[in-house]
């Protein structure tokens, strides 16, 4: 009789800690949707239209809060409303992620570079907002290997936007397809977006129409890039841990978006 109430007593425990385990797994993953919604969601760099600030490879935080918050920032985009809650309007400069407008599913992060009601053109590659060119200058060449690991050179200037915020540009093709355009007038509600790699950029210079993005919704708005917090050259696949020291570029862990 007591082996039995032993073995019972034996059979609660191991069953109350299983499932103090799944309650702690379950609370872990609620607090993490929860950090995710709100506060600061993963994002990583697939692609180089916002080379030079943005490498391939470079790993950043994007704060759900700097803009408020829209469907888009629900897991799944579930459609409890519409519009923006506690929103407030980017800044001329930030580096903001995006739902691309024509589906409305596919993550973007580009530079705004026009609001709501200005009038944005590209002259002969020189940025105008309300037909005022931008303070431009050029600086050293930025440097890189391609991926057959020949060594590169790309024209690089420092650009100064009218609210003072100074970031880099590329520009691989002084005559590109995109250095000289229309007049856009940006609508109310929307705003303007641009690559900082402007030869290799598919932005809100080409209509979505034409599979560009064109002029993005305030409620599409998903975020700010913050920071980088992880940064690798692509030089080791996951599973090759010891490769992962030369793979990552420490330079750039923790670096703040501007």
């Amino acid at each position: 009789m007591a082996r039995t109430k032993i073995s019972e007593s034996s059979r609660k425990k191991k069953s109350s800690g299983w499932w103090d385990t799944i309650r702690t797994v379950l609370y872990a993953v609620i607090a993490a949707m929860i950090v995710r919604t709100v506060a600061l969601e993963p994002f990583n760099i697939p692609s180089g239209s916002m080379i030079p600030t943005l490498l391939v490879g470079d790993y950043l935080f994007v704060s759900k809060y700097a803009y408020g918050y829209s469907k888009y920032s629900l897991p799944w985009n579930i459609d409890l409303f519409s519009g923006r809650l506690f929103g407030s309007a980017p800044e001329r400069g930030d580096v903001a992620v995006f739902k691309l407008p024509r589906d409305n599913e596919t993550d973007y992060i580009k530079r705004i570079v026009g609001l709501p009601g200005d009038r944005i053109q590209v002259k002969q590659g020189l940025l105008y907002v309300n037909d005022v060119p931008i303070e431009r200058r050029q600086v050293e060449n930025f440097t890189f290997s391609d991926v057959y690991g020949r060594s590169r050179s790309i024209a690089q200037f420092a650009e100064i936007l009218p609210n003072g915020v100074a970031h880099h540009t590329l520009d691989a093709n002084p005559n590109g397809n995109l250095d000289n355009t229309d007049v856009y007038l940006v609508p109310e509600g929307h705003f303007f977006a641009m690559g900082d790699n402007r030869d290799n950029s598919l932005d809100s210079r080409i209509d979505n129409a034409y599979s560009g993005v064109g002029f993005i919704p305030a409620e599409n708005l998903i975020g700010r890039a913050e920071f980088i917090f992880y940064s690798t050259n692509g030089g080791a696949a996951i599973w090759e841990v010891w490769k992962w020291g030369e793979a990552t570029r420490f330079e750039r862990l923790f670096t703040a978006v501007r």
